[in-house]
């Protein structure tokens, strides 16, 4: 009787939290808006306008400058449910975001582009016997401002649980600021450590921030837990709060992992703040991550994008003397190069989607990529096909044990044409892979929080740090290549076993791929 009361009592507190309250209130506007759209066009006997207007949305669709998988998605909701599948597409697709949010945050954007400056000696160092990898660190640069860095060593942390440990120590040496910026911050042991350590912190004087994202932390953290955070003296904002409205902004989500710890260290990676991410419990089977810390110099960039998306959630950004969190760095030896770089929705440029490509474009001998979601777009898709023409051995790992069965079945919808053209795809059997690596040739890595989806090439806010010629890509190397021993390579035959009920259902899922 006790596990009865004990699963009925967790039901109900599922039944009645935020995150059911917001997708009730959601589909209750999807449904009224359904059925307003089809009563009325069947009362005033206005179908053949209501077609017309389908067809003048799907003109719009294929004439923007978007994906063209993204694109065709759309069509097909279009044409297979007239007016309605237009209305969504206004409401709730396409790049657009609203005025407020994206006036705010490309202001901020600017401003931070002035703290920014170039070494041009760094780039003269790349230019006469490295010139690919300088075209992959100067499409960075030139798309997104963010600089080139050589007093800079890193470490790389091939899990949760190796990495927390550092992550705290650090926390503890804080004297000045302490700036955190989650996607997902969860209640639990882990939360606990850090927020011990945030409050003592905070009573010796040390300014500590943090950001997180409302949609990411739905149905983890309490209601106003920003506003309790503030009484303790940690400054906190939520990224975009959640609003039970069909509006494009619900899209844009705040997807970046980065804490700074007094501009002389740095971490991101896919690590979220909450206890699964370092294995203290099980959702998915054993969850695969991984993290970077850098010191130096390139820690000023992570700086930067943080008080970029600061400045933009205070408003009264005239206030901040920034300068003050450019805290000199001690000279580091020469370990090699490093890029942390931004991506935000808001500009006309993908970065890292434009990064993931040069990556696979330049890769001679060998490409290794780390991801949770495998959903790409026409163009990587190309360019990793292209890659094993061209003779590079082409390795993909994915999860085994998946955390969104529907976001899964996209991901193997993608393995068949991927395999046909010779590349090798790997599902993690322990469980969740959510590293967000790609490493190639021995030469450059990149460790962050970019999916190889959809979202986070078009939609969300997210980082990264290139690494070039530093002893990290061969541990990343390392760690890839100790994860397939634990993985099963997918087979043509694995693909074409599936039956054929499964085998549409993926594919029409693949198709609608721009919603996941």
């Amino acid at each position: 009787m006790k596990k009865v009361g004990k699963i009925l009592r967790s039901v109900l507190k599922f039944v009645s939290s935020r995150l059911v309250l917001e997708i009730v209130l959601v589909l209750l506007q999807v449904y009224v808006l359904f059925a307003w759209v089809y009563n009325t066009a069947l009362a005033y006997k206005i179908t053949p306008i209501l077609d017309v207007f389908s067809i003048v949305m799907v003109i719009t669709v294929i004439n923007r400058d978007e994906d063209g998988a993204f694109k065709l998605g759309w069509v097909v909701m279009i044409l297979a449910l007239p007016i309605f599948g237009g209305m969504m597409y206004m409401l709730c697709a396409g790049r657009k975001m609203p005025k407020k949010l994206s006036r705010g945050t490309t202001q901020a954007d600017l401003r931070m582009q002035n703290l920014l400056v170039q070494d041009p000696k760094v780039i003269d160092w790349l230019l006469p016997g490295h010139p690919d990898m300088n075209k992959i660190f100067s499409n960075a640069l030139n798309s997104s401002s963010f600089p080139v860095y050589d007093q800079t060593n890193a470490t790389y942390f091939k899990s949760g649980e190796e990495w927390f440990p550092t992550f705290l120590e650090e926390l503890k040496k804080a004297k000045h600021f302490i700036f955190m910026e989650y996607f997902i911050v969860d209640l639990g042991s882990c939360w606990d450590e850090i927020l011990e350590i945030l409050k003592q912190k905070v009573s010796e004087g040390v300014e500590v921030k943090l950001i997180y994202d409302d949609f990411g932390c739905m149905g983890k953290l309490p209601w106003h837990t920003d506003r309790k955070l503030n009484q303790m003296g940690i400054e906190t904002y939520r990224f975009n709060p959640v609003r039970p409205a069909l509006i494009v902004q619900m899209n844009n989500r705040d997807h970046r992992k980065i804490c700074v710890i007094d501009n002389q260290v740095g971490f991101t990676g896919g690590v979220n703040l909450a206890d699964e991410y370092m294995n203290r419990i099980e959702r998915y089977g054993y969850w695969k991550d991984s993290a970077v810390m850098i010191k130096g110099d390139a820690v000023w960039s992570l700086t930067v994008m943080f008080l970029g998306m600061y400045s933009y959630l205070r408003h009264d950004v005239e206030m901040i003397d920034y300068s003050r969190y450019h805290i000199p760095c001690a000279k580091i030896a020469y370990s090699g190069l490093f890029q942390p770089f931004s991506d935000t929705p808001t500009d006309d440029t993908d970065v890292g989607l434009s990064v993931h490509l040069n990556m696979v474009n330049m890769a001679k001998n060998y490409l290794y990529i780390d991801t949770p979601y495998l959903i790409l777009n026409q163009d990587m898709q190309t360019a990793l096909k292209l890659a094993v023409q061209n003779g590079v051995e082409v390795k993909i790992l994915t999860p085994h044990i998946p955390d969104k069965h529907l976001v899964f079945a996209i991901t193997q919808a993608n393995y068949e044409p991927l395999i046909k053209a010779g590349v090798h795809i790997y599902e993690y059997v322990p469980g969740f892979n959510h590293c967000k690596n790609i490493v190639s040739d021995d030469r450059i890595a990149l460790c962050g929080s970019i999916n190889t989806d959809y979202r986070s090439y078009f939609l969300h806010f997210e980082d990264g740090v290139l690494m070039y010629d530093t002893p990290e890509v061969i541990k990343i190397k390392k760690d890839f290549e100790d994860s397939l021993k634990q993985s099963v390579e997918i087979t043509l035959q694995d693909c074409q076993s599936v039956n054929l009920v499964r085998r549409w259902i993926r594919a029409v899922l693949r198709l609608m791929a721009m919603l996941f």
